[in-house]
């Protein structure tokens, strides 16, 4: 991740980046029982980066506070406070072919 986003021109993205990819492929594979894969999109504005995943049930957001010692819980809501939005969407009309968890980072290229 970090060494795709410095030759892009986009280091100053790595960190939040890492994180975010990190919530979302982990989530992928902790709450689904096939494959994920981890796709980066930058438009000249905007990061997208996106983990697809084999189950075509939603994400579901934890209602609950997390306690602070606990190693589950919070991914969603991490997400969703460190990007700039978040979102899913199925990957077939018929829901059978799994579905596709992003997230946003918005940004200006730096000077190289």
């Amino acid at each position: 991740m970090r060494s795709a986003l410095t030759w892009a021109g986009l280091p100053h993205l790595a960190e939040a980046a890492e994180l975010l990819a990190t919530e979302l492929v982990s989530n992928a594979l902790r709450h689904t029982k096939g494959p994920a894969a981890l796709r980066l999109r930058w438009d000249g504005r905007v990061l997208r980066i996106g983990v697809w995943d084999a189950d075509p049930r939603p994400p579901v957001p934890s209602l609950r506070i997390a306690d602070p010692e606990a190693e589950e819980g919070r991914g969603l809501a991490l997400i969703e406070s460190c990007s700039d939005g978040w979102g899913w969407y199925p990957l077939a009309k018929s829901g059978d072919t799994g579905k596709y968890v992003w997230c946003e980072l918005a940004a200006t290229v730096l000077a190289r």
